[in-house]
C-alpha cells in the first residue's frame, strides 16, 4: 500500500522554495490514533511529516473502519484540498504512530504564492504532483475494496 515517495518535498522543491516554505512552519505532534482530518471538514492547514506515519483514508458507511488508501512518513506532505476552493478535505487522516510533523497555515500560504508567482508555481506543482499519486493511490484502493473477484477455481 505504501512505496518509497518519489515527491518528498526535499526531491521537489529547490533549497530555495524549500526554505522559504519552511521558514513558515510550526512544530506539532500528533498521538497515535489521533484524527488529523476528516472528509468534509474545512482544510485551515497542512502538513509535513518529520516522524511516524499518517494514513490516508476512504470514510465508509454503515459503521465500517476507514479504508485506507496510502501511509505517509517522513517529508511527505499530509493534505493537499487546503490548495483548491472549496478548501474542504476530501479523505480523512489519522497518525498511526505518533507523528512529529509541521504544520502550516494555508490561508498564509495560499498569500505567499500570490505574493511570489515563480514560489507559488513552484508549491502548485509539487501539490499538483502529490495529488495526481493520490487519486491513483485512491484508485487502486477501490478497486482492492470494491472490484468484482473472479469466481473460485475460473
Amino acid at each position: 500500500m505504501s512505496t518509497p515517495s518519489p515527491i518528498r518535498i526535499a526531491a521537489v522543491l529547490s533549497p530555495e522554495h524549500r526554505g522559504r516554505l519552511m521558514s513558515h512552519a510550526r512544530e506539532v505532534n500528533f498521538p497515535e490514533g489521533a484524527r488529523i482530518f476528516d472528509e468534509g471538514t474545512p482544510s485551515e492547514s497542512f502538513w509535513i511529516v518529520r516522524s511516524g506515519t499518517v494514513t490516508l483514508q476512504i470514510p465508509a458507511s454503515g459503521g465500517r473502519r476507514p479504508a485506507p488508501v496510502e501511509n505517509l512518513g517522513p517529508g511527505e506532505l499530509v493534505g493537499w484540498s487546503w490548495l483548491f476552493p472549496p478548501y474542504v478535505w476530501q479523505l480523512s487522516a489519522e497518525a498511526m504512530t505518533p507523528v512529529r510533523a509541521y504544520e502550516f497555515d494555508a490561508t498564509s500560504v495560499r498569500m505567499l504564492m500570490d505574493a511570489d508567482p515563480t514560489f507559488g508555481s513552484a508549491i502548485g506543482h509539487w501539490v499538483g504532483r502529490v495529488l495526481a499519486m493520490r487519486l491513483q493511490q485512491t484508485r487502486t484502493r477501490l478497486l482492492d475494496l470494491y472490484a468484482p473477484r473472479a469466481a473460485a477455481g475460473s
